[in-house]
């Protein structure tokens, strides 16, 4: 990828240099083409003519003048007395712009075309450098492919009689474990290797398992915890059927409160309600009277006379 930038950096370096020669060579045919001009033949030398104050005519010249106005009378609206020389100075005009036409473009043919002889010659040069150039990249590419195969095939043969090597060694070591492993007290399951040297302990990574004594001494003791357990479930049964036995003695006890309590407030309220009848009849007596009473009080003289002596 490096070796293809660098190919791609050279070959725009070239197409740089090649547009900026065409440029210089395009520049230098125009300034030469300007150079070789004349003046007189310029199509603008007719506005830039330092003589053409000398070179004009005056204003009038006869009565026939074409420069004349409509209202000088000299000449009307139609009429075209200079119509042969006007043709025939337009006639060689033409025919010296065409020259000059053809001239200028031989010579632009010229330039083009000896500029393109110069760009085939440049251009053919080019691509014979790069071909050149892309030869030798490709030889040496080759031969540094043939230098990493032969190191690539060289590494590999290494590597497999590396691995084989390996290999064997792990088969003689796995071999030697096994028969190690065969032979030792672990897998033939020696119950002596589980004793201390010092014989006071046993060492719990080495332990194979217990004798009938210790299976029947840890059995009897499994039977006394099953039988201590089904004696704390009775009693705790025991336990809460009294609790229940006295739940019910109290709401039982709850109950029978609260029917006297509900008996105890039917009597009284039937003796508030007995005592509300009689007040009730006492007051209704009590408003009889006391309307009697109102209607028997008639008012007298003495009455009328206070009121008498009050508006005074």
């Amino acid at each position: 990828l490096a070796n293809d930038m660098k190919r791609n950096d050279r070959l725009m370096c070239l197409l740089e240099e090649k547009q900026k020669n065409e440029i210089k060579d395009m520049n230098k045919a125009l300034r030469e083409f300007q150079k070789n001009q004349t003046p007189e033949t310029r199509r603008e030398f007719d506005l830039n003519d330092p003589e053409a104050l000398k070179k004009d005519r005056p204003a009038r010249v006869s009565d026939t003048d074409p420069r004349c106005t409509v209202s000088s009378m000299q000449k009307f609206a139609g009429e075209d007395l200079n119509y042969e020389q006007r043709m025939k100075f337009q006639r060689e005009q033409l025919r010296e712009w065409s020259l000059q036409q053809q001239k200028d473009w031989k010579t632009a043919l010229a330039d083009q075309k000896l500029a393109d002889d110069l760009y085939d010659k440049y251009r053919i040069e080019i691509d014979q450098k790069i071909m050149k150039e892309q030869q030798k990249e490709e030889e040496s590419r080759r031969a540094v492919c043939t230098a990493t195969k032969d190191f690539n095939r060289i590494q590999a043969a290494e590597l497999a009689h590396k691995k084989e090597l390996d290999k064997s060694q792990t088969l003689r070591d796995n071999m030697d474990e096994i028969t190690s492993l065969i032979q030792g007290d672990f897998l033939s399951e020696n119950p002596d290797q589980a004793l201390s040297p010092q014989g006071n302990r046993v060492l719990v990574d080495r332990w194979k398992g217990m004798s009938q004594d210790q299976l029947m001494a840890i059995r009897h003791c499994q039977k006394e915890q099953v039988l201590e357990n089904l004696r704390m479930k009775e009693q705790e049964r025991q336990r809460n059927a009294e609790w229940d036995r006295q739940r019910v003695q109290a709401a039982r006890a709850q109950l029978l409160l609260e029917r006297e309590q509900q008996r105890q407030h039917r009597e009284r309220r039937r003796d508030l309600d007995f005592m509300n009848a009689e007040l009730s009849q006492e007051q209704r007596a009590k408003n009889i009277y006391l309307k009697e009473e109102e209607y028997s009080n008639i008012p007298t003289a003495q009455y009328y006379a206070q009121f008498n002596t009050t508006t005074r």
